[in-house]
């Protein structure tokens, strides 16, 4: 999908979103200042004149996903209980509310095929793959999200278990934006498969089996 932009439009989230849509598109060795140009009919030496750098336009990708990302978690991430003496919440709801995560995240394919496409074709420049994996305000704002979700249902130490819980809905994620998922048909339903990993951790050891 192409970018439009006005005189009026705010422009380094245009060029963001003009990058986005080209690594989704074509892969991260198709993004040049030029490509970005071209994908906003700019005339050429526009993008660098905002974003000099390949890395400045790498990291305005990622800033950008981020924002999005963080905001399609919010309600995710919101507390389950707004005075102390409210009860927990159950695996089922939270599975559900998880599941409608997924959903809002899977409605920006293109956002999530460049996170896929950068966290791949940046493996051999480890601080720029840091800034779309380990150290990305995404992974902070999926692990604040599962984090609270796990708390939410009374799982101990939520924050050990997190990034279990990301892996799994960004695995679901995958498989819906670039895998088989592709095809509604052949895709796995995702509440199912939540609810079970959760009902899974509350019987473990840590939590006295409790269900």
């Amino acid at each position: 999908m192409r970018v439009k932009m006005t005189e009026s439009t705010d422009r380094r989230p245009a060029l963001a979103d003009a990058a986005i849509a080209i690594v989704a598109r074509d892969g991260l060795r198709a993004l040049t200042h030029r490509a970005v140009d071209r994908e906003l009919d700019l005339p050429a030496g526009s993008t660098s004149y905002y974003l000099r750098t390949r890395r400045q336009l790498i990291e305005a990708i990622v800033h950008r996903l981020a924002t999005r990302t963080v905001t399609d978690l919010r309600p995710v991430a919101a507390p389950a209980r707004t005075v102390p003496a409210a009860p927990a919440r159950t695996v089922p709801a939270a599975a559900k509310s998880l599941a409608a995560g997924l959903d809002l995240l899977a409605q920006r394919p293109d956002d999530h095929r460049a996170r896929y496409a950068l966290s791949v074709d940046l493996t051999s420049d480890p601080e720029l793959h840091a800034l779309i994996t380990s150290r990305s305000p995404i992974r902070a704002g999926t692990l604040a999200a599962a984090e609270a979700a796990l708390d939410a249902i009374g799982v101990r130490q939520p924050a050990r278990h997190a990034p279990g819980l990301v892996a799994l809905i960004d695995g679901l994620l995958f498989d819906r934006v670039a895998g088989g998922g592709l095809d509604p048909d052949a895709r796995p339903p995702a509440e199912p498969l939540i609810r079970a990993y959760l009902t899974g951790l509350k019987r473990g050891p840590e939590n006295g089996g409790a269900r």
